[in-house]
């Protein structure tokens, strides 16, 4: 694709960032998502389009991860991608963050998963050829121990996965990329935050209807 494209993902807890020019990555930054002080992941996205010598206006689309992953950096990365997708009036996609970690493995077949606390493991199986996504096991929440057995009757390797946006450049022209809509798209969160089960817990009812 022509133009500036700006990929984010924030699915554990390091948030990263790539800015890619007529489909190839220029720059790309990488910042951990739970400081206690400051919010590090728009610092990053305004650095890494000084690093590519472009300016917000550049952009003609931004990419975001999806998730499942971490609630809260999720919540940011949606928040950001969204915000600035309205304000530049280009459009926003979303992508899944278990796809580009399985790209960062390089080509082959694996089941990535990405920690989801509690003992669990949010975890999808994929074919990457190098420019083909294929989906082997659609996203799902399981218990770690049977990871292994997914991936053997898959045939597949397990890598638990470490997503970066860069990886989202090479899945621009595939399936696995969509155009979402920038009022209504939330992140595939893959189960309740801590927060909401607690006050779910005590009020012995759903938050929402």
């Amino acid at each position: 694709m022509d133009g500036i494209t700006l990929a984010l993902d924030a699915s554990t807890y390091a948030g990263t960032v790539a800015v890619a020019r007529d489909g190839r990555c220029v720059s790309e930054r990488s910042v951990a998502m739970r400081g206690k002080d400051e919010e590090r992941l728009m610092p990053a996205v305004a650095a890494a389009l000084v690093d590519a010598v472009a300016m917000p206006a550049d952009v003609r689309r931004i990419v975001c991860g999806g998730g499942p992953g971490s609630f809260t950096s999720l919540r940011i990365a949606a928040s950001i991608a969204k915000g600035m997708a309205t304000g530049l009036d280009v459009p926003l996609l979303s992508v899944s963050s278990l796809a580009l970690a399985a790209v960062e493995a390089g080509t082959g077949r694996w089941i990535v998963t990405i920690d989801a606390l509690r003992g669990d493991a949010f975890a999808a199986g994929f074919s990457w050829d190098g420019v083909r996504l294929e989906v082997l096991r659609e996203p799902a929440l399981v218990s770690a121990p049977v990871v292994a057995e997914i991936a053997a009757a898959l045939g597949a390797l397990h890598v638990h996965g470490s997503p970066h946006a860069r990886a989202a450049v090479a899945l621009l022209a595939s399936e696995a990329v969509e155009v979402v809509d920038r009022a209504l798209w939330e992140p595939a969160y893959g189960r309740l935050a801590e927060a909401q089960v607690r006050w779910e817990a005590a009020q012995g009812r759903p938050l929402t209807p």
